[in-house]
């Protein structure tokens, strides 16, 4: 019997224009763009993954084309420990960035194959623990006008959800201001969570951080800069809240060092960002090895980071909750068969988890191609 093989590589960047802008503290984002990638074996079993790539995919994809395809053709895909190092190898300097972006999209597709090839989905793979539902978060509501923010929380509360995150920015009172607002829409019996994207500095994050635990928020994710090391430890030690971070890190070195200093009540490592399911499967036994909590960042991502997401969430030991994106996404919606991890598909709170092969979704051809980067 004749080895198995990687016998073409096809990459797709995509770009689709949001339907409704969504906005942070960073700024409005009216459309996303990821990278696609599709991996055939010598047996005719395909893969796909996906890259984040917010901006300049058609960058990623001559980059992915160019410096790690000629690493892969001709391997077995089965050595997903050896491609990746192969393809880390492409750049030299410390990991992060487009590379490791890059590597991102092929290493899940490459899991994807593996799942196929083993007729199991991933979460079976990377060794189970019983887990076929989730908890999740409604995700995100806008820093937008009160009025836009009061018809995102009913729609959420409508659809079923127990826990909700929020955006927050500046100026400080309005931030507080918007807290206490949500709160009294969702009342007291909703787990309400706080995402500012690193809109303030170390003395402001402690400000809004000490409104938020006295009105019961479950979580601050990225109050400060990611790179802030020292900050996230003062804050750690003299707010009342647990902190989230890791999804603007990229390696499972990088959440060590979160995850050793205690800085952190909530690791959220993106699979499309840290690596694909090889890395972040790391993250998430070293957030277990700490005993500290895990929810996968999905963000402004398509349907295969969905699904990647939500296998490691099963299999994840430390599992705490599921980032659900209740935006309209051409990228998300109506993307795969079945549909994945949509706010429609919420029972009691929870979403499925998908038990087909590999990643468990099949990809709508003609969606990939309407939203091709000519």
């Amino acid at each position: 019997m004749s080895r198995r093989s990687i016998a073409r590589i096809e990459v797709h960047p995509l770009r689709a224009v949001l339907p409704k802008v969504q906005r942070t503290s960073q700024g409005d984002y009216p459309a996303i763009e990821i990278v696609v990638v599709e991996i055939e074996t010598s047996d005719g079993i395909i893969g796909f993954g996906e890259a984040l790539a917010r901006r300049g995919a058609a960058g990623y994809a001559r980059f992915i084309e160019e410096a790690l395809v000629p690493r892969l053709i001709g391997k077995d895909p089965a050595d997903r420990r050896a491609l990746w190092k192969a393809m880390r190898a492409a750049l030299s300097g410390r990991p992060g960035g487009q590379i490791v972006e890059a590597i991102s999209a092929i290493d899940i597709a490459l899991w994807d194959i593996a799942g196929k090839a083993a007729d199991e989905p991933v979460h079976k793979l990377l060794g189970g623990i019983g887990r076929t539902r989730v908890p999740a978060y409604a995700s995100s509501i806008n820093w937008l006008d009160d009025a836009t923010v009061e018809a995102e929380v009913a729609t959420a509360l409508k659809a079923g959800f127990r826990e909700i995150k929020v955006k927050l920015g500046h100026p400080l009172k309005d931030a507080v201001a918007r807290a206490r607002f949500i709160r009294r829409l969702a009342g007291d019996d909703i787990a309400l969570y706080v995402d500012a994207n690193w809109a303030y500095d170390v003395d402001d994050a402690m400000i809004v951080g000490r409104a938020l635990a006295d009105l019961g928020y479950g979580f601050f994710e990225e109050p400060i800069a990611p790179h802030d090391r020292d900050g996230y430890r003062r804050l750690a030690q003299h707010l009342p809240i647990r902190l989230a971070a890791g999804e603007s890190d990229y390696v499972a070195s990088e959440a060590l060092m979160l995850l050793q200093d205690r800085s952190l009540g909530l690791i959220q490592p993106d699979v499309t960002r840290s690596g694909g399911i090889t890395e972040t499967w790391r993250i998430a036994e070293l957030a277990a090895a700490f005993n500290t909590a895990y929810a996968p960042h999905v963000g402004w991502s398509g349907a295969i980071c969905v699904a990647a997401s939500l296998q490691l969430a099963a299999a994840a030991e430390t599992l705490r909750t599921f980032e659900c994106m209740v935006y309209a996404n051409p990228l998300r919606d109506a993307f795969t068969t079945p549909l994945v991890g949509e706010g429609s598909q919420l029972v009691e709170g929870m979403l499925e988890i998908p038990q087909g092969p590999g990643l468990g979704i099949e990809i709508d051809r003609a969606a990939l191609k309407r939203h091709r980067i000519a």
